[in-house]
């Protein structure tokens, strides 16, 4: 069964990519999310990873073109047992446009790391009181003139 991939939105704005340069040939047999093709847009270089498993039936273009947002960029042939391959399914991995495509993802996450001992309510839980000395004054002040007679006027 032949499925053809477009050329996916790859930032907010971009209407067209240039083709740098294909990871892969026409007849090549490609994994999920293995790199497909290398495009530059208005804003960055781009590695496009393969959405499906199967074997490339046709490549839409050449290094140097142009292709727009939503043509066609890849034909697959997906059919498994033409090519002799049980069929598998395969789960697709969410990947960053641009990051690649790395297998070690799981390996690289960590857990969320917790303090030992128990947990504690934060200060502003507290159900203690506070109460406010007064300040004392110090002598001189440090308030500008304007404020020194505003003050004066109002009794403080």
């Amino acid at each position: 069964m032949a499925q053809v991939f477009n050329l996916p939105d790859l930032g907010e704005g971009l209407e067209e990519a240039e083709i740098v340069e294909w990871k892969v040939a026409q007849g090549d047999q490609v994994e999920l999310n293995q790199p497909l093709v290398e495009v530059n847009t208005a804003k960055a270089l781009v590695e496009i990873p393969s959405p499906v498993a199967g074997k490339i039936a046709t490549l839409h273009g050449a290094a140097g073109d142009v292709i727009e947002v939503g043509q066609p960029l890849v034909t697959f042939d997906t059919d498994d047992e033409a090519a002799g391959e049980p069929h598998t399914a395969q789960k697709r991995e969410a990947v960053l446009v641009g990051y690649g495509v790395g297998g070690e993802t799981q390996a690289k996450r960590r857990r969320r790391l917790r303090p030992p001992g128990p947990r504690k309510a934060p200060a502003a839980a507290a159900t203690t009181e506070t109460t406010i000395a007064p300040v004392e004054p110090s002598g001189g002040s440090r308030a500008a003139p304007p404020v020194r007679r505003l003050a004066r006027e109002m009794g403080v």
